[in-house]
């Protein structure tokens, strides 16, 4: 009986070993497994994080895309736009030139009707072959008649229109300009000027020898007109201009001779000294 109570213990203890082994290794299991989904959840974490920085970076780059896009939308509307701008003002200016245009025929038409309403000059009267008293003898007019301005014609407004056609680079009209007004203001206290910005806008083209004429027309018509000095000197400038560098050096000499306090004579002694050191 003790024999048999002794084995039944034995066997109990082992199987309470052999439970508790069980457990053990379950147990183990179990902790393995929690480490295992530990790892894993780290691993998600980490995958995680990384498609975080992925999307951010992706997010960025779509914002940068859509910032550059934009800017060029931008950029592309300022273009049109200052396109835009540019014709409109293209055609102001067209407009303003065809205004001019027909302000310059309506006076041209009015010189020409006061041309034509003058009345003929008076033939010179032939002296008597047998003689006659002189006083009662008609003189014979001499020199150039002075044509009264056109009617409704300003001499500012002429000048001031021809003047920005010159300011414009508007050359061609310009010079239209000028002559129509010393056509129609011979006496003009701003003849001279006129006829300056005449030299000035062949020059400006390039036309030198036409600048020559036009500079010498200032010095002999207008000898007493403030523009006599610049006029020397961009006499000298044309002609050096044309490779006459002689007739270029007595321009400017002329200019610091008989207008020695004028800015056109500073300007003539600068060139006479580049002048001298391409000598030298």
């Amino acid at each position: 009986m003790k024999s048999k109570t002794i084995a039944l213990l034995v066997a109990g203890l082992m199987l309470s070993s052999a439970r508790a082994e069980g457990a053990d290794r379950t147990h183990q299991q179990i902790m393995a497994d929690i480490r295992m989904l530990q790892e894993q959840q780290q691993q998600l974490q980490q995958m995680l994080g990384g498609l975080a920085e992925t999307l951010k970076a992706l997010s960025a780059k779509i914002d940068d895309q859509t910032g550059a896009t934009r800017k060029g939308f931008a950029d592309q509307k300022l273009l049109v736009d200052g396109i835009a701008e540019g014709v409109r003002i293209l055609r102001e200016k067209a407009d303003d030139t065809n205004v001019r245009l027909s302000t310059m025929n309506q006076e041209l038409e009015a010189l020409r009707q006061t041309l034509t309403s003058m009345p003929a000059p008076a033939a010179p009267v032939q002296p008597s072959p047998t003689g006659g008293d002189p006083a009662t003898t008609t003189p014979t007019p001499t020199g150039t008649v002075n044509l009264p301005p056109p009617t409704g014609v300003s001499p500012s407004k002429t000048f001031d229109s021809a003047w920005n056609d010159y300011t414009s680079g508007q050359y061609d009209l310009a010079i239209a300009g000028f002559e129509f007004y010393l056509k129609s203001f011979p006496t003009s206290p701003r003849a001279g000027e006129a006829q300056l910005n005449i030299g000035n806008s062949y020059y400006l083209q390039g036309n030198y020898k036409e600048a020559i004429t036009a500079y010498q027309r200032v010095i002999s018509d207008y000898p007493q007109s403030p523009a006599v000095p610049q006029a020397y000197f961009k006499l000298g400038q044309s002609y050096e201009a044309t490779r006459q560098v002689e007739l270029a050096r007595r321009a400017y000499e002329t200019v610091i001779k008989n207008h020695p306090a004028s800015p056109d004579a500073t300007l003539a002694r600068q060139r006479l000294d580049s002048l001298n050191r391409k000598e030298n």
